[in-house]
């Protein structure tokens, strides 16, 4: 019998699956209850709940030996799941960390040129598997948002949820009011629009971005539109949570007040 049609046989019976807590892992009683396998990867820290349903469509996820790629096949903890090759297990806590990225590392789970990862700045600290929410460019550095909750990752990086992100960057050549406004007002590079909430001239070569958009490289093509150079970027702010006087490649974890803020920013 094909594996999929097994672990259908099997859950046909499973009573439907309650909602874990917004800020706090699932219960003992939750976790012995079937899941759907994309939530299961969710709350496994593999990815957020959609990239976990491309990671089981794309053949990489495994239960008890055999290959899985029907969305919505149940699983429960008794299991044995494996993303490429790995056992994987329910995190019953969920961890909210900020990271403040310094220069030269990327924001991925893993590189297939070598570079360094963000994700690798946390390993000392955390023993779960934390993936980031939204990214930063390899030469950007600032806060970056690391969960094993992929229901708040999904929330928080939607493009609906226009969360504010506040930037601080210093340029090459003079940034004047008029091309701030001009920012603000919108405008089309290579086919793309962007346009920030605000932006002020703090210094001749140093101004102050707010984004609601997560577009790749945005602040950067929006100045290079201009012939202006990016010299540093940093994002020092989320929401609610400011980076403060959070040390380059240092972390700390969300507060409950800061996680219940940030999902309700979410629109």
């Amino acid at each position: 019998m094909p594996a999929n049609d097994f672990l259908k046989n099997k859950n046909a019976a499973a009573k439907k699956t309650s909602k874990d807590d917004s800020h706090g892992g699932l219960s003992s009683a939750q976790s012995s209850e079937p899941l759907r396998l994309q939530v299961f990867l969710a709350h496994s820290g593999v990815a957020s709940r959609r990239a976990s349903e491309q990671i089981i469509l794309d053949g990489r996820v495994s239960v008890n030996g055999q290959i899985v790629t029907e969305l919505g096949t149940k699983v429960t903890a008794a299991d044995e799941i494996c993303v490429d090759g790995k056992k994987i297990s329910l995190e019953e806590k969920k961890r909210y960390v900020i990271l403040n990225k310094p220069a030269g590392f990327v924001c991925s789970l893993s590189d297939e040129k070598g570079r360094p990862v963000a994700a690798d700045l946390l390993k000392e600290k955390y023993s779960e598997r934390l993936y980031n929410v939204g990214r930063l460019d390899m030469y950007s550095k600032g806060m970056i948002i690391f969960t094993n909750d992929g229901d708040f990752a999904a929330r928080l990086s939607h493009p609906s949820s226009q969360v504010e992100k506040e930037y601080i960057v210093e340029t090459s050549q003079d940034v004047s009011q008029e091309t701030a406004k001009l920012f603000e007002h919108g405008l089309r590079v290579d086919n793309v629009f962007y346009k920030c909430l605000h932006c002020d001239v703090l210094k001749a070569r140093k101004i102050r971005i707010v984004l609601i958009e997560g577009k790749n490289r945005e602040i950067r093509n929006m100045l290079e539109s201009q012939n202006i150079g990016t010299k540093s970027l940093v994002r020092v702010r989320i929401g609610n949570v400011n980076l403060d006087d959070l040390r380059p490649g240092d972390c700390r974890e969300l507060t409950p007040a800061e996680v219940k803020g940030l999902l309700a920013l979410c629109r």
